[in-house]
């Protein structure tokens, strides 16, 4: 979801914009079961990925509902 904002010219008019999320597509790679799956992520999102692991944090969302 996108936030929405203001962009602020230098005489201080306002218009509105939005700030949309920072999304990649990526591929990572599940030793349990040994295959390649591909999703579309955050960045910040692929360093929690990165310092958690995949499994870990796929597991994280399973137990939250969000899968």
């Amino acid at each position: 979801m996108a936030m929405k904002g203001h962009n602020v010219s230098n005489s201080n008019v306002k218009t509105k914009r939005k700030f949309y999320p920072n999304l990649k597509v990526k591929k990572f790679y599940i030793p349990e079961e040994g295959r390649w799956i591909t999703l579309k992520v955050s960045t910040s999102a692929i360093k929690t990925i990165n310092k958690n692991g995949i499994s870990a944090v796929i597991n994280k969302f399973l137990k939250q509902g969000f899968v």
